[in-house]
């Protein structure tokens, strides 16, 4: 157990599923929208397309081969982010009900909408 301390290893559950919309609560992309396009359960981390960009620059391998400047999305704790509704334009937190066909949706605290 110690060196899972050691390591910052977090197993919290991510509350989100990949596809959901999200507002970016904190950081240089604050306010900004995006679409979760992949969801990292070890660290607790989700990558948001558009969101936190990075540049990497590659160097040419071979000869008469040219160097590549590649941008990509890093990856942005996911208590960073909150669900966000675009029919109301406003992120909210969201709880968990269950609808008539018995089925478990989450529902948006603030508005009532359902997200599937």
């Amino acid at each position: 157990m110690k060196s899972l301390l050691a390591k910052n290893i977090v197993n919290k559950k991510v509350k989100f599923k990949k596809g959901d919309l999200v507002k970016v609560l904190s950081g240089s992309d604050k306010n900004k929208t995006g679409e979760i396009i992949a969801i990292i359960h070890k660290t607790s981390k989700v990558i948001v397309k558009g969101i936190n960009l990075k540049v990497k620059h590659k160097r040419p391998q071979q000869e008469g081969e040219t160097g590549q400047i590649t941008k990509f999305e890093a990856p942005i704790h996911s208590s960073n982010v909150m669900l966000f509704s675009q029919k109301n334009n406003i992120s909210s937190r969201f709880s968990v009900i269950i609808d008539d066909e018995g089925q478990k949706v989450r529902k948006l605290k603030k508005t009532g909408e359902i997200i599937k």
